[in-house]
């Protein structure tokens, strides 16, 4: 393990470790028989289907891959593709974030072309995963206001004064559906510019960030550049819109597989939840799964349990079954497959993950 990812791994688990302090804290006494209970009962017919829809969101992103190989490598076939990318997010979960760059190897190996040139794919993917899940997070918290707003964890807040007014916990969410909205336009914008001229706009990122560092303003403008180059991969409008289908229709599934498992807990509320509800779940998931250790994760199980109790005012015992079983079921349960895969690939994830970062620095090193 190099000296960088050792103190990146040990700040995560510092991190990690305060909050569980904080939220065993808070939480007073935990009931380990009632937890057990709750996991135990589960339905297990919705844990499958939860599963199902999450290996199928594989099959989707696979395809949506392949869309962005038509200006390079129209040949591609989805079912190609499918096991670098399950291979790719077992990596990923098995790993942690040095995983990441396992599928984009694997794939310029499947399709004979340059890592630098799949990395310009996996960005562009990026930035419409970012902005189908903007977009579907905005456009929930506006239209299911009224019954979101109804949730405990909102309608039991204190109320606080701004400006002569009083704000609710859910008046903060519905600005931030707003500027989520501001934030996918901006993006959009942003990306235009940056694909008419991507060497332009990577020295203007150079020199921005060059000051905070040379060489992280370097790899900066490297990115940058990746991005617009890689915007080429989107051959037409006909493609753009049928990208940002997919993209919506890939979260829509993890809604769904959120759902199933929500709904497995038969015997509690949790089998009551909306898919409008359960997207808080899934934006909590999001946003904790930037702190995350390799197996254990840690980061996205904590921000679920997190909203769990505090919006949705379940027991300790219960939000942490729940936490638990979302992450395994949405997270981890590609494992088992990726793993298969990679067998019969004749392909070592470590191995893989190492090259991958290799060629990954080799990109970034160059001038």
């Amino acid at each position: 393990m190099s000296k960088k990812r050792f103190l990146i791994t040990a700040l995560v688990l510092v991190v990690l470790a305060g909050l569980v302090y904080l939220q065993v804290r808070a939480w007073k006494k935990f009931d380990w028989h009632r937890f057990w209970v709750a996991t135990h009962n589960t339905n297990k017919f919705y844990l499958v289907a939860g599963v199902a829809l999450v290996y199928a969101d594989y099959i989707l992103r696979a395809m949506r891959w392949k869309i962005m190989l038509r200006p390079v490598c129209p040949e591609a076939k989805t079912s190609d593709l499918v096991a670098p990318t399950m291979i790719g997010f077992a990596g990923l979960a098995l790993l942690g974030r040095p995983g990441e760059f396992i599928r984009p190897y694997l794939i310029s190996r499947k399709v004979n072309l340059s890592m630098a040139s799949q990395l310009a794919v996996w960005t562009v993917e990026r930035i419409f995963d970012m902005g189908a899940f903007a977009l579907i997070m905005a456009v929930n918290i506006l239209w299911s206001r009224h019954t979101l707003s109804r949730l405990p964890g909102f309608a039991n807040s204190a109320r606080r004064h701004f400006l002569g007014h009083e704000i609710s916990s859910f008046t903060y969410f519905e600005m931030f559906a707003l500027a989520l909205l501001a934030g996918v336009c901006f993006v959009a914008l942003l990306a235009f510019r940056v694909r008419k001229n991507p060497a332009t706009a990577a020295s203007v990122f150079v020199r921005l960030f060059g000051r905070i560092s040379p060489k992280f303003g370097h790899a900066i403008g490297k990115r940058v550049m990746a991005f617009g180059q890689g915007l080429n991969t989107v051959k037409d409008m006909k493609s753009f819109f049928q990208l940002s289908g997919l993209s919506i229709v890939i979260w829509l599934f993890i809604g769904f597989a959120y759902l199933a498992v929500t709904h497995a807990y038969s015997i509690h509320r949790l089998s009551q939840m909306t898919l409008s509800s359960v997207f808080l779940l899934t934006a909590a998931s999001v946003v904790g799964g930037i702190l995350q250790l390799p197996v254990v994760g840690g980061g996205s199980q904590l921000a679920t349990i997190g909203m769990l109790r505090g919006v949705f005012n379940l027991s300790p015992e219960l939000a942490t079954s729940c936490g638990i079983m979302l992450w395994l079921v949405t997270f981890m349960s590609v494992t088992p497959a990726g793993l298969a895969m990679a067998r019969s690939e004749h392909v070592s994830i470590t191995q893989m993950e190492k090259a991958s970062i290799q060629e990954e620095e080799k990109f970034l090193e160059q001038d």
